[in-house]
């Protein structure tokens, strides 16, 4: 298919195995990486961009392709207060989303969260639902949330809260709540690929949430 694709959030949990299935998939022959510092990647298909996120002048002549994919995201305990978070997780992204659709990239696929809704009165999933709602309506070919539950998968710096939840999401998930049990990193990147190329079988506009992601990977 010699398709282009864009990422952002590469080095995450997500995006890092996202780029590692991009980058052996035959549909693509360019993967470029939006990225802060340089990653440790590396592969003739790949393009790597060090560039300042709240700077377009870095990136927006760059973003050019076929799809833009988001994977980018961060915690409060990353960056150190929720107007931070804000940033990275609403407006950097919206930021990218709206400058591709501007540069004429037809397909966005973005990473979101199980809960996400712009009403809530929980800030995370209302920033989430508001960045959905936002990018809907940027007018994108295809447009495709993923909503996944709590994410498994080795991360760089452990988390001792995210490891007893996805060890008690496990247990809890096997009698009651199927549909929310932990999803691992590499499930998530295949359905956002899926999500990408397989065109005759997405919606113009989807949104997928927890068990549905599963079904998303195994088309």
């Amino acid at each position: 298919m010699n398709l282009t694709a864009n990422v952002i959030g590469a080095t995450g949990l997500v995006g890092s195995q996202l780029v590692k299935q991009l980058l052996i998939n035959e549909s693509f022959e360019k993967v470029r990486i939006f990225v802060r510092r340089p990653s440790a990647f590396q592969h003739p298909k790949l393009d790597e961009k060090v560039v300042d996120f709240a700077n377009q002048a870095t990136w927006g002549k760059d973003l050019i392709g076929d799809i833009l994919f988001s994977a980018l995201g961060t915690t409060v305990k990353q960056v150190g207060s929720k107007e931070k978070e804000y940033e990275v997780d609403y407006t950097f992204n919206l930021n990218f989303a709206t400058t591709a659709r501007q540069n004429g990239l037809p397909v966005y696929v973005l990473v979101s969260s199980v809960g996400a809704n712009p009403r809530s009165s929980v800030f995370y999933s209302r920033m989430k639902g508001q960045l959905d709602e936002a990018v809907m309506k940027l007018g994108f070919t295809r447009t495709v949330i993923i909503r996944p539950s709590i994410l498994d998968g080795n991360r760089s710096k452990k988390r001792l809260a995210e490891s007893i939840a996805i060890k008690a999401g496990h247990f809890m998930t096997r009698f009651i709540f199927k549909k929310y049990r932990p999803i691992k990193d590499s499930i998530v990147a295949r359905a956002m690929v899926n999500a990408a190329v397989k065109s005759d079988e997405i919606p113009s506009k989807a949104i997928f949430t927890a068990d549905e992601i599963f079904r998303l990977a195994n088309l």
